[in-house]
């Protein structure tokens, strides 16, 4: 991508000129990330100009916050990542909240998981801790889908006897994760958040951790107003820190769910549309 970020000109329904914005919070894949994985180039001088300007950007992921420091390790200093789907949230490699699972919950979504493989599934778990995610499942297809999103992981023999503080769980299925793992969780979607983060994930978190508790938390932790923060999702996990801003933007092609809870909509993630949308509503 070009590192100038061609101009937005025309967002249906968007006020003119530049806006008061104090906090710009986006998703990683499908937002920000193309298709392929990659940051934008024209990203990085549009973060030096928010420093600037003293308007903080956050990136708000499924992915562990050991890869979304990795990321954006040139920048990271002051940047809040939101990590594991808002379980996780760390500025300068200090934890500023968190919300860990009872150890019971991993352990019977892995044994539910392992009767699922049983009945000719094609999924694998992840349980997510603070300190590395743990994975049973040992193929290369598996591990290169777990590599995308956790940099720090473990094949252990038994994901129900890791010892760490465990966040979240997440689980990869090769098929539909939302007509296929989604609907075998019914027992815990009962007490707990069942989140289908992507065309093949589906996590599973306290119902207190989600993007938009996280974002909330923020924002009341930096007196910034929802009528001063801005945020970019496209998947389902995103909708509630959508509903924590007045500037939400939905990208083109995402979730029609997503399209319909945010204000807003963007370019998608292929056509520059975070980068492109914040120049044009700052005046950047």
């Amino acid at each position: 991508m070009s590192a100038t970020p061609t101009p937005l000109l025309d967002i249906p329904g968007l006020p003119a000129g530049p806006a008061d914005i104090r906090l710009i919070v986006s998703d990683m894949d499908g937002t920000l990330l193309d298709d392929a994985k990659r940051i934008p180039d024209g990203l990085w001088p549009v973060l030096a100009e928010l420093r600037r300007r003293g308007v903080l950007f956050s990136p708000a992921s499924g992915r562990q916050y050991a890869t979304l420091a990795r990321q954006f390790a040139d920048v990271a200093e002051g940047m809040v990542f939101i990590a594991e789907n808002g379980t996780y949230v760390v500025r300068d490699g200090v934890e500023l909240t968190s919300d860990t699972l009872a150890p019971a919950v991993p352990a019977g979504i892995a044994r539910t998981v392992r009767r699922l493989v049983a009945d000719g599934a094609d999924v694998g778990v992840v349980v997510c801790g603070k300190r590395s995610a743990y994975v049973e499942r040992t193929d290369e297809a598996f591990l290169a889908e777990v590599r995308k999103y956790y940099v720090e992981h473990r094949i252990v023999e038994d994901v129900t006897a890791v010892e760490d503080d465990v966040i979240k769980v997440a689980l990869f299925d090769f098929g539909s994760a939302e007509r296929s793992t989604a609907p075998a969780l019914a027992e815990f979607a009962a007490t707990h958040q069942v989140v289908v983060s992507g065309e093949h994930w589906v996590d599973v978190m306290n119902r207190t951790a989600d993007k938009g508790a996280a974002l909330r938390g923020l924002q009341r932790a930096l007196g910034i107003t929802p009528a001063q923060t801005m945020v970019f999702g496209d998947y389902l996990n995103d909708l509630e820190m959508l509903d924590a801003a007045d500037w939400s933007f939905a990208m083109a092609g995402a979730h029609p769910e997503v399209v319909r809870r945010a204000r807003y909509l963007a370019p998608s993630n292929n056509d520059n549309g975070v980068v492109r949308t914040i120049a044009r509503v700052l005046g950047l």
